[in-house]
């Protein structure tokens, strides 16, 4: 299933120029308005070049604004969407507050499953089934969801490693082999420090999966495999956090992939596991 305008939007945002994101804001608000224009109108109305317009749709992976735009008559439901989950506003009761970050999650959920691969999710479960150890890298928020990752890996038959402090994980990456798998977490595929885990773990021939909302972000390049999680902002809430509970639900999916793979190894190390933490449960 092809990739939506919306989606394809959203996931390059961060790496279009201003101008290129000027055009980019101007079709998600304007999505009726451009499929019904045209590429001389909505150039003036911008105040670019008819080519800097033909350009971006290209950018898109599109044949040119003709096929942009018959595309976006296709995709008008997609679009018709994007205001129903508006930002809070000042005189909203606690209910509605809560309900539109449930709606964000849920949008931030339904648009990060349509972006996911089958050929993606093979290959990052092959990764993980086929190393000695797998290692859970990211810094700050992202380190909130290598550590939720870690505990839950900790169930399967695959050695699992992640430390919170990040010149440990610098010297963990170091030490890796190309028979190890790291999974690296940065919500903008930008952070520094992250870009210098996945670049170290290159090095010495660890295979490596990145999980970012940006498909060509800096960190994305550096990856054997990208998954890509999408994220809807609301007002005290950024993108990078909302993002959370899509790279969470993309770590479990691996993991139930990883445990179905291994079934028999799996239920032992879930007993090994549910044993020992029951037993502290009596005795508390």
């Amino acid at each position: 299933m092809e990739v939506s305008i919306r989606l394809k939007i959203k996931t390059m945002y961060n790496d279009f120029s201003p101008k290129e994101q000027a055009i980019a804001d101007y079709i998600l608000e304007n999505p009726e308005k451009i499929s019904h224009s045209s590429i001389s109108d909505l150039a003036t109305e911008l105040g670019i070049a008819d080519s800097t317009l033909f350009q971006f749709t290209k950018k898109l992976g599109y044949n040119g604004f003709k096929d942009f735009k018959m595309t976006m008559l296709v995709q008008g439901e997609d679009f018709s969407g994007i205001t129903a989950h508006e930002n809070i506003q000042n005189d909203d009761t606690e209910l509605t507050m809560a309900q539109k970050v449930f709606d964000s999650s849920i949008s931030a959920l339904q648009d990060t499953k349509k972006l996911l691969r089958q050929e993606d999710l093979k290959t990052a479960a092959d990764l993980i089934n086929q190393s000695n150890r797998l290692i859970f890298f990211g810094v700050g928020g992202s380190e909130i969801v290598a550590t939720d990752a870690y505990q839950k890996f900790l169930r399967s038959p695959i050695s699992v490693v992640h430390s919170t402090d990040y010149h440990i994980q610098l010297m963990e990456a170091s030490l890796l082999t190309e028979n190890d798998c790291a999974i690296v977490i940065s919500h903008s595929g930008r952070s520094k420090e992250a870009i210098i885990l996945a670049e170290v773990a290159k090095e010495v021939g660890a295979k490596i999966i990145v999980l970012t909302s940006h498909s060509h972000s800096p960190l994305a390049k550096l990856g054997d495999v990208v998954l890509i999680s999408i994220s809807e902002e609301t007002a005290f809430r950024s993108e990078a956090l909302a993002s959370r509970i899509s790279q969470l639900s993309i770590l479990d999916s691996l993991l139930v992939i990883l445990m179905f793979n291994n079934h028999e190894e799996a239920q032992t190390s879930i007993s090994k596991v549910r044993h020992v933490i029951s037993s502290i449960k009596e005795n508390s």
